[in-house]
């Protein structure tokens, strides 16, 4: 299968392409290397990738219509994994004009350059976030999702009713996948694990917003590698999968395991809740156990302790 891959040198992108490349696919990365955090990290993501023959880098952005048009003209492609977007709930209400471009324009350059040549399989990144601030647990794909509270989850939930629009009216087979706080090795250095690992390790005070009992559903890397590449191969209609662990742990007993994994006591300090925060995120996966064989296996004791494994070894 030849794949395009947009937002492939980014976390989840980077362990993506090393599993299509596994499997035997030919993978295009499309990256536009945007300064959201530390292009080197995002260039260190690709290196191993760059010799491979089955591998090309393309150095562009998916807001740029005239490039996303002219790379499908130039390529045939059979599947698009879009995981291309600007992420962060709260750098979003800071610069909402930015996310809906990306997010909703980038995301339409895409849909509508899949259907002008022909490329009928689309896998899409979406985002427990459109569940808002939803009081029904564990939260399931039928729920109803129409209270976004950032501009980042309204984008994502955009993105999602723009999916159903092209699968209507042209035909193209669609899955939209609500990935649930995901970490691991070169998890983006903004997200909690990470920030807190770094601060924890440098003595630095760990920001802890509210009284530190919200909940989140932590799904690690490799569960998420293997939902996304289900959904690929079994991608056809249009479709809404949650991909969590579907189960949730306290924000103080998160910075407890980070600290059993690093050997280091954290220095809490105590915030207000943030604007756009939720309370609790949970993953029901029954739909997707039961329509992609997704079985996460990694509980959270685990791959914390594997990211930290990791972090250590990338910071001695």
């Amino acid at each position: 299968m030849h794949l395009l891959l947009t937002g492939g040198a980014g976390f989840i992108g980077s362990h993506f392409s090393r599993k299509l490349l596994d499997e035997g696919h030919e993978v295009d990365c499309l990256d536009n290397f945007n300064t959201y955090y530390d292009p080197a990290l995002k260039r260190e993501n690709v290196q191993p990738f760059l010799d491979h023959p089955r591998y090309r880098l393309i150095e562009g952005d998916i807001v740029d219509w005239p490039a996303v048009e002219n790379l499908f003209a130039e390529r045939s492609y059979d599947s698009v994994v879009h995981l291309a977007a600007r992420a962060g709930v709260r750098p979003s209400i800071r610069e909402p004009l930015l996310y809906e471009q990306v997010n909703v324009l980038g995301t339409m350059h895409i849909l509508e350059a899949a259907r002008r040549h022909g490329v009928g399989r689309i896998v899409s990144a979406s985002s427990s976030s459109v569940y808002g601030s939803n009081s029904k647990v564990p939260f399931s794909e039928s729920d109803p999702v129409d209270h976004p509270i950032s501009p980042y989850a309204a984008t994502k939930k955009a993105g999602e009713l723009m999916a159903y629009t092209w699968h209507h009216l042209y035909g193209l087979s669609i899955s939209c996948m609500r990935f649930f706080t995901v970490y691991g090795p070169r998890q983006r250095p903004d997200m909690a694990i990470h920030k807190f690992a770094r601060l924890i390790c440098s003595g630095q005070p760990v920001p802890v917003f509210g009284d530190g009992r919200s909940r989140r559903d932590y799904t690690y890397i490799d569960d998420i590698i293997e939902g996304l590449y289900a959904a690929l191969l079994r991608c056809e209609g249009y479709h809404i999968y949650n991909l969590g662990e579907s189960n949730t742990i306290e924000l103080l007993e998160l910075i407890h395991l980070l600290e059993e994994g690093l050997g280091r006591k954290a220095v809490l300090e105590f915030h207000p809740d943030q604007p756009g925060d939720v309370p609790i995120t949970y993953a029901d996966i029954s739909l997707a156990r039961r329509e992609l064989d997704y079985r996460p296996s990694t509980p959270i004791e685990r791959g914390i302790g594997l990211f930290a494994e990791w972090y250590k070894s990338r910071h001695k």
